[in-house]
């Protein structure tokens, strides 16, 4: 375990692990936003884990030129952070939808956070993944494996990671992934771990616990209306 780990609040709150298979992207970013609209301070947290259809996102600081031929491919503009990235069956995507105030933690903390959730869950299976100065993700012997793409809304997060486990990685040649041109990209069955995507998942869902020290709890796997202050799931 990497010694940046955190232990768990000794008062966990609880979150809500929603494993919601295939999505569409559009269709869940406008999800994910209701529901930030419509929260309040008595909604839970949530975190959905999922994977996208083939699709290529751009975010706010996105540049055009840096889709060199994205085919047949389709490009999203959307409000996240960052640069342009490629989404697609086999690479687990995760949004927390976190309070950021309930928690106590600013932004900065909150990205730190999310990339170690991702280096401590790959180090299951001594994976050694790290971060890389001014290039927010984590890497492998310099080839990206995890990105971050955020928004933080009235203290509210959304949109998150996307980590590649065992998928078509060609997408990216069609790309400078996160803006850089020529960057490797690699995924974790490369690696060395495994292919099943809900083993990784289960990692993700305990380092999230530990990182913000919560107390997961299955929700159900759809995508939730907009509803205001929900109560936990029981345990």
């Amino acid at each position: 375990m990497n010694a940046e780990s955190r232990v768990p609040s000794p008062e966990s709150r609880p979150l809500l692990v929603r494993r919601l298979g295939r999505q569409r992207f559009e269709s869940t970013w406008h999800a994910m936003e209701a529901l930030t609209d419509a929260r309040d301070e008595a909604t839970v947290d949530e975190l959905w884990l999922l994977e996208h259809d083939p699709v290529f996102t751009l975010g706010q600081a996105g540049k055009p030129e840096h889709l060199l031929a994205p085919g047949d491919i389709p490009v999203v503009p959307t409000n996240r952070g960052g640069q342009v990235t490629y989404h697609g069956p086999g690479q687990i995507v995760g949004y927390p939808l976190f309070d950021l105030r309930r928690i106590g933690i600013g932004v900065r903390e909150f990205v730190h956070r999310i990339e170690q959730v991702m280096i401590d869950a790959l180090a299951d299976w001594n994976i050694g993944a790290e971060r890389r100065e001014g290039a927010p993700g984590i890497y492998v012997a310099g080839a990206k494996v995890g990105a971050l793409g955020l928004r933080v809304r009235h203290g509210c997060t959304f949109h998150g990671l996307a980590l590649n486990v065992a998928m078509d990685l060609e997408p990216f040649l069609r790309i400078n992934p996160c803006g850089y041109k020529g960057l490797r990209v690699t995924q974790v069955l490369d690696l060395g771990g495994p292919s099943r995507l809900a083993e990784v998942e289960d990692a993700l869902v305990r380092e999230f616990c530990r990182q913000f020290g919560f107390d997961a709890r299955a929700a159900d796997p759809v995508i939730p209306h907009s509803e205001r202050g929900r109560k936990p799931a029981s345990a």
